[in-house]
């Protein structure tokens, strides 16, 4: 029998009537209507007022006190920080009136470099509590993209870590704007910088005393000075005037899409935009108040800031932070420790863990993942083979499957456990609430079931545009002559089935034209993949004399493996179509390739970068393979 909370939901869940489609064009259900609260007046209502003792947030990595300010609950735990909805709301509050008090204005810009971590989370309800815009950004930026990207938006008011990995970033600020070093606390002078006024560190590891010292940076301030516990200040009088002031509508957050086939643009979201996002991918996966998200992904991307905690909060979950950055030990150890229901991730984050359990369970260690039952696979296309090991191997047979793009707050399609398990493994299942999508052909019109198309998508949750580009929207973001509606073209090739279940089959800049005929890499990697000997596969277009273009691929090989580029090809051409057959099989870390397939922090892989990678081994004959 299912659980009473999973039994209401599939009783609630919008009812469709099954019909077979001819035409590649859906609309979702209108059923349960959207939210216009923003982003602060739902927590207090809807989340506050009905979850305030239960479980909010854990960070395995932070102090209980890490914040400092009035003694705390933490949930009675000593050994890290956990707080109920009360204790987070407390926190929220106290940072959004330091925020005020520190000099932010309404539509200010804060930008926030950090892995994941308690103050990441505050800033995302403090901010759009004060109608501030929060700023995501890729901490594996360098200097010059950094200084791109800050002034791209003009950011006002900059919290960073000190360091993430080998990345020292107050130590880049200081080398790259000497002037730093002697600039007065939110007073910076720079002219590279114009806007910046406020440096502020987070740094969970000194006391504070010692965190402005970084560097020899004078302009620097704690992020703990900057709390405001005392709940009767002026700023608490001009939050709270600002919070019910602020609309729906208003962009509370600027995400950079993730550069895979370029330089990034900043994507701005609203209140409406990410709430109902939100709520709509909570009720995907049936999420309540008695869920624990493991939430993996960077917040700097929307698969952490969306799917992870917004879908949680909004249905009064609890979310886990197991590390600052990806780590698949403090990962397991999070599931098995905090018992954990839910556990996110794109495919590089999920073979990690297999790889963890696999090893743990090898030397002998009993791991219990039996209360693990859902849980989001997405951010890049996920391969059949990993969606089935992940159903058998981690106990996840309620994973959901989630396509979207920053563009669209992001998720549009989703699937949900009550789908059968063939179209939750091979599908990205069927379009949400309140949305629209259509499948196109290169003059605009509508494919039929079964065949390729441009995805195009609509309704509420297209982003107002990008930042100061009007000219990057107008060529994405497009209206229809006959009947207005305003659609995004995503750029991503999709087939459609009757029923509605959405396949997604490639990038449209990622197909392969050999000879004339179109093939796509997803369905060329799905095969590569079920060979046991392989870990990942990448495929992209080879330049071809004959052709035209040609297949190549590039392999991850499981240690020991022997796999040859022979029996790769053969593969291939006995599972499929023997023209997706690779002319080309080129292996990571031999013959000079770098030892990992080049990936944004979100887990994408850079195919305009292995494009380039084998147009040079093509160049040198190195991985042709004999036909």
């Amino acid at each position: 029998m299912l659980p009473r909370n999973l039994l209401s939901r599939l009783l609630t869940w919008p009812k469709t009537r099954r019909r077979h489609l001819s035409l590649s064009s859906v609309e979702g259900a209108l059923q349960p209507p959207l939210q216009t609260s923003t982003l602060p007046q739902f927590f207090q209502a809807d989340i506050l007022g009905k979850y305030s003792s239960r479980p909010a947030l854990i960070c395995r990595n932070e102090s209980a006190r890490s914040h400092g300010g009035p003694p705390s609950r933490n949930l009675g735990i000593n050994s890290h920080l956990a707080w109920d909805f009360e204790e987070f709301d407390r926190h929220i509050n106290a940072l959004a009136r330091g925020l005020l008090g520190m000099g932010v204005k309404r539509g200010d810009r804060v930008g926030v470099l950090m892995g994941n971590n308690s103050v990441y989370a505050t800033l995302q309800w403090a901010c759009a509590s004060i109608g501030a815009i929060l700023v995501t950004i890729n901490p594996a930026y360098r200097i010059n993209e950094l200084v791109s990207v800050l002034k791209l938006v003009g950011v006002s008011h900059f919290f960073v870590v000190p360091r993430i990995r080998s990345s020292s970033y107050l130590e880049m600020l200081a080398e790259k704007f000497p002037d730093l070093r002697n600039s007065s606390p939110g007073a910076i002078q720079e002219p590279s910088l114009p806007q910046l006024r406020n440096l502020v560190v987070v740094n969970t590891t000194v006391q504070s005393s010692q965190a402005t010292d970084l560097f020899g940076l004078k302009s620097l301030i704690d992020w703990r000075e900057i709390m405001q516990w005392n709940e009767s200040s002026p700023e608490s009088k001009l939050q709270k005037e600002i919070s019910e002031s602020v609309e729906k509508d208003d962009v509370i957050n600027l995400q950079f899409t993730s550069g895979t086939t370029g330089a990034p643009k900043a994507v701005s979201l609203t209140h409406f935009n990410l709430l109902n996002n939100g709520i709509s991918i909570g009720r995907c996966m049936y999420l309540s108040e008695n869920d624990v998200v493991c939430n993996v992904p960077p917040l700097f991307h929307c698969f952490g800031l969306v799917l992870g905690n917004l879908a949680a909060w909004t249905h009064g979950a609890c979310i886990v932070y197991p590390s600052d950055i990806y780590d698949p030990k403090a990962i397991v150890d999070a599931v098995v420790q905090e018992r954990c229901t839910a556990l996110h991730g794109v495919p590089t984050h999920f073979l990690g863990v297999l790889g963890e359990v696999g090893r743990r369970r090898a030397s002998g260690e009993v791991l219990d993942l039996s209360h693990l039952r859902t849980g989001i696979a997405a951010g890049t296309t996920v391969p059949i083979e990993l969606m089935k090991n992940l159903r058998e191997r981690l106990n996840l047979v309620d994973l959901t499957n989630a396509y979207g793009m920053t563009e669209t707050s992001p998720v549009s399609f989703q699937t949900t456990p009550a789908d059968p398990v063939d179209k939750r493994v091979e599908t990205v299942g069927k379009v949400q609430p309140h949305v629209k999508a259509k499948l196109i052909d290169p003059d605009g019109n509508i494919v039929p079931v079964g065949t390729p198309g441009e995805l195009c998508v609509a309704g509420y949750l297209l982003q107002k545009g990008y930042w100061g580009d009007e000219e990057q929207t107008r060529q994405v973001m497009r209206t229809d002559s006959e009947d207005g509606t305003l659609w995004m073209h995503t750029g991503d090739e999709g087939i459609l089935d009757d029923e509605g279940y959405l396949r997604i089959v490639s990038r449209i800049k990622d197909i392969i034209i050999r000879g004339g005929e179109n093939l796509f890499p997803v369905q060329i990697e799905n095969v590569i993949l079920t060979m046991p000997e392989i870990e990942e596969a990448a495929v992209v277009a080879v330049p071809d004399a004959k052709y035209g273009e040609a297949v190549g691929v590039w392999i991850v090989r499981k240690p020991g493996s022997t796999v040859s580029r022979q029996g790769i090809r053969a593969m291939v051409a006995q599972s499929m179509n023997p023209q997706n057959a690779p002319a080309w099989v080129f292996f990571l870390g031999e013959d000079g390739a770098p030892a990992e397939l080049p990936k944004t922090a979100s887990g994408k892989v850079m195919k305009h970068v292995l494009r380039d990678w084998s147009r040079d081994f093509a160049d040198r004959q190195v991985g042709l393979v004999l036909q």
